[in-house]
């Protein structure tokens, strides 16, 4: 018996997988007696919670899950099945919660949002049905008598909880909603807020939010009640959950204000006229002040801006109507400069998150995109330079180290305009200046911002003369190792700006692996800041393009966990940074094809020809690759995908779908790749991004739909999103692989339910896979095949084989003559459905082509049992669908043959052979057009 938990684990995983989940549960168990180490008992304890789920036993499943949680409190899955299985016991209101924390930890995760949206309506159907909450007569006192449970303090938790969340069911339900609004709910709720207790907030202000859906005349009542400086105020908290529910409320009511997300009209509403232009306009002053205010919490910056960022720019550049960026740069452009000069080193700096200054810079960025004509552009140029000049004072540093870092946020925002700020008179000696300065702070932040003006080969050939000699100096020089780290990213990312040649390669000694090893002590200094250690993840992007750095590193696993790490902090320049040296580490970029005729010419003409890094071949690339998987780089690239879209470009999502594809190369780490969370983290890859990252990931999620169970691989409504991403590999732009294994996906897929079936129909994929079916090349056209034969299963697929004027049915009957088995079996099984389904398609078959009863004769003597058995079936398709077409059949050698098969001895292997052989026999003497023996 094995002792190990990990490995009893394992195999635990391997019988759940094989839905053998008695056997799994025993693995588990075994685990959960020897195993000591908490982390590893809560996954055994999630595990066979999920087992218990299987088996319906759903009181165990709570149970085990309650465990998992006891010993980590977010443990989403675990939260998950124990809301699954408090559902099947009855315990809504339980299982309310649990999903609720749930979606609070995944925002973005649509199953969570839909079980959420179920659970509420059984909730409230459950009231319904035993006429305690939503009966006309006693509903205001309903809405009364929870607030009362909710206001005093004396009540049981458990009432209080149950309240709040059957007032936050109300809120998002029309009726239930108008009944709070009409009872003095919105005052009431006001006094939960005002309890300063963070549960009660909670609810109150997703009640709030509930009412505020979809309804303009209620949302713009609630702003006037409430007031806009309360709702910033608190959403300048600094308790997440709460910030981030105000937030939520705000983007309600904006989007009642804009005309957006309403489903259905509301009363009388429609014949009101609510001029919201001047709120909007009152909410976007509210949020512009709140960037520059002491007493918001950094957190509550990072929402104003985030608000800004959504709501400002046009979402449509069709639109013509850009007067709301208009009003941001008139009223808040020098606010939100403000932010991006911060510099956190100094005494007066607002307060800060990691991501404020560049999601500031985002904004700019975006306001600057919005812009429809030059003098617009020419305006937002002049207010920057008109405020920048304002910071500039030979008089006093600190000052001009504000000018400085604000022309250094513009470069990480709108660049091109950066670059006009840079030639300013005096900004770009100022930085090179700033450099050669013996306070450390005008070091640091001059080092930056040559780093970000390096960007653009332009600039960087600049700074190459100007401040490369003053970069060396300053890593050699400094003891501060916030400045080394960056000073050494500058020269990283100079070495690779437009291919110029300083000698970095000569720097350190003439050894990039120094530089890239220094890089990996600073990245797993937990003693060192995040904000600086970021720098440390941006140099390895540059020096891990060396195959030497990039095989050293994959080696260091604290440093990969380190980068891992840091990926979870949503900063836009970490993921790029992180997604580019996994890239580079993987081998995942494009590279050009060396023709060998030109590879000779250039050798001839004693050109210098590259040659590959020995370690850039494949064996090299795929033992980095499973050290990757072994540090949990799939868990980390999931956590990126859930980031912000103002965090998450879509240059950062091509990168990640890169590194995506090439963990999927070997189908033996597919499955690993799927427990981890990868197949659930392609599908947005797949379907947002550049056209290069959507077919990478596309692929990526081929290469897992080809040989996965979908229910484990895409759990829930998840399956069906991955179908187009398959479809759109259908096409002649794309090359072989990427179709093959579209196809073997979508027939695992069509294989599943009749419900996937119609998904496939309804993406329009059928040409294309019978486009495929033509195909020369052996593979694909069995791939096609394979589908096929899954796919006319649904009725809708077999109307078009019925339908007049095409030729499907004969593709299908000349492929059961082709040469190639698999391809045979296939179309037979195929065709063995299609005639058994549709009597008609059993006459049209004689009609297709002359060969086809040499093609059914020979398909009925196969060696492979297999295609004998389909063609058989045929057969008896054929013969029962109509007596002349049996008469046609008898009259053939086709008699002969079943006569053969039918005679044959009863034989376990063949039986199910002979019995079709034998029905055939039967039907032809049901129709008297043979005789039985006796009768001969």
């Amino acid at each position: 018996q094995m002792e190990d938990p990990i490995q009893l684990k394992e195999e635990g995983n391997k019988y759940f997988q094989a839905s053998d989940y008695e056997k799994a549960l025993q693995s588990y168990t075994q685990a959960i007696k020897l195993n000591k180490d908490k982390a590893l008992q809560a996954v055994l304890y999630r595990n066979r919670a999920a087992c218990f789920l299987k088996k319906e036993e759903y009181a165990k499943a709570a149970s085990d899950a309650s465990r998992a949680i006891d010993i980590n409190a977010s443990d989403i899955k675990a939260l998950y099945r124990r809301s699954q299985a408090l559902e099947k016991l009855g315990k809504l209101d339980q299982a309310f919660k649990d999903a609720q924390k749930c979606a609070t930890l995944e925002p973005r995760n649509r199953n969570f949002q839909e079980t959420l949206r179920r659970l509420g309506a059984n909730i409230q159907e459950k009231v319904n049905a035993r006429g305690t909450v939503l009966d006309l007569q006693s509903r205001n006192s309903r809405v009364q008598k929870m607030f009362e449970i909710l206001l005093d303090e004396n009540s049981d938790k458990e009432k209080r909880e149950k309240a709040a969340n059957n007032l936050i069911v109300l809120g998002r339900e029309e009726a239930g909603a108008e009944r709070i609004f009409q009872n003095n709910g919105v005052n009431l709720l006001l006094q939960l807020i005002e309890t300063k207790n963070p549960e009660l907030i909670l609810a109150a202000v997703r009640t709030l939010s509930g009412m505020c859906t979809g309804h303009k005349a209620r949302a713009t009542a609630i702003l006037h009640y409430l007031g806009i400086d309360s709702i910033c105020m608190w959403m300048s908290v600094d308790n997440e959950e709460i910030s981030l529910a105000v937030c939520n409320l705000l983007q309600t009511i904006t989007d009642c204000l804009l005309g957006q997300g309403k489903e259905e009209h509301h009363g009388k509403e429609e014949a009101l006229v609510l001029d919201t232009k001047k709120d909007l306009r009152m909410i976007t002053m509210r949020l512009l002040d709140m960037l520059v205010s002491k007493k918001v919490s950094g957190q509550g910056r990072d929402r104003a801006l985030n608000l800004l960022n959504k709501n400002i720019p046009r979402k449509d550049l069709k639109d013509h109507d850009n007067s709301r960026s208009i009003f941001v740069i008139d009223n808040g452009l020098k606010k939100i400069l403000k932010v991006v000069g911060q510099i956190p080193e100094m005494p007066d700096c607002l307060p800060l998150t990691e991501n404020t200054q560049l999601t500031a810079s985002v904004l700019l960025n975006k306001l600057y995109d919005d812009l429809r004509c030059d003098p617009e552009r020419d305006n937002y140029r002049l207010i920057c330079e008109e405020y920048i000049k304002s910071k500039i004072d030979p008089q006093d540093m600190d000052k001009t180290l504000h000018a400085v870092q604000i022309v250094s946020g513009v470069l990480q925002g709108p660049f091109d305009l950066g670059n006009k700020l840079l030639g300013m008179k005096g900004v770009m000696e100022m930085m090179v200046a700033l450099c050669g300065s013996e306070r450390e702070i005008d070091q640091l932040v001059a080092v930056e911002a040559l780093i970000h003006a390096s960007t653009k080969l332009s600039r960087a050939t600049f700074i190459i003369t100007n401040g490369v000699t003053l970069l060396k100096e300053i890593y050699k020089k400094t003891k501060n190792e916030k400045i080394k780290i960056r000073a050494l990213v500058g020269l990283c990312k100079l070495g690779s700006a437009g291919g110029t040649d300083y000698g970095l390669r000569q720097f350190a000694e003439g050894s990039t692996e120094k530089l890239a090893k220094q890089c990996r002590k600073w990245l797993c200094n937990t003693s060192i800041d995040a904000r600086t250690r970021k720098w440390a993840v941006e140099g390895l992007s540059y020096l891990t393009l060396d195959a030497d750095v990039k095989d050293d590193f994959v080696e260091d696993e604290p440093a990969l966990k380190a980068m891992f790490d840091l990926a979870k902090a949503s900063d836009k320049t970490i993921l790029y940074s992180v997604a580019s040296a996994l890239v580079n580490c993987t081998n995942s970029y494009d590279t050009k094809e060396l023709v060998p005729e030109l590879v000779q010419l250039a050798k001839f003409s004693k050109q210098h020809v590259p040659e590959e890094h020995p370690k850039d071949k494949k064996d090299f690339v795929v033992k980095r690759v499973k050290r990757l998987l072994k540090a949990g780089v799939v868990s980390a690239l999931a956590c990126m995908v859930k980031a912000d879209s103002a965090i998450l470009t879509d240059q950062s999502k091509e990168l990640i779908a890169r590194v995506f594809l090439a963990l999927c190369e070997d189908p033996k780490d597919r499955g690993t790749i799927v427990a981890q969370g990868g197949g659930k983290a392609l599908i947005p890859l797949a379907v947002e991004g550049t056209d290069v990252g959507k077919i990478k990931a596309s692929h990526a999620l081929a290469k897992i739909a080809a040989i996965s169970n979908p229910d484990i691989a895409f759990p829930g409504e998840r399956v069906y999103e991955v179908v187009r991403p398959l479809v759109s590999l259908l096409n002649t732009e794309r090359d072989g692989l990427q179709n093959y294994e579209a196809l073997l996906g979508l027939t695992n897929f069509s294989g599943r339910s009749d419900k996937l079936r119609l998904k496939i129909v309804k993406e329009k994929a059928l040409p294309d896979i019978e486009n495929y079916m033509f195909e020369n090349h052996d593979q694909l056209r069995q791939a096609a095949t394979e589908c096929m034969c899954n796919l006319v299963v649904n009725k809708e697929v077999q109307e078009r084989f019925v339908a007049d004027g095409n030729d499907r049915l004969k593709l299908v009957v000349l492929l059961c003559g082709e040469d190639d088995e698999k391809v045979q079996v296939a179309a037979a099984g195929a065709l063995a459905m299609l005639t058994a389904a549709q009597k008609k398609l059993c006459s049209k078959m004689t009609q297709v082509t002359t060969q086809w009863l040499e093609i059914l004769q020979r398909l009925c003597l196969h060696d492979n049992m297999e295609v004998q058995h389909r063609g058989l079936v045929i057969a008896f398709n054929l013969i029962s669908a109509d007596k002349e077409l049996a008469k046609k059949l008898v009259e053939s050698e086709l008699l002969e043959i079943l006569t053969y098969v039918g005679k044959q001895e009863d034989h376990p292997k063949k039986q199910h052979i002979i019995s079709v052989a034998r029905d055939c026999l039967t039907k032809c003497m049901d129709y008297e057009l043979i005789k039985p023996l006796s009768q001969a």
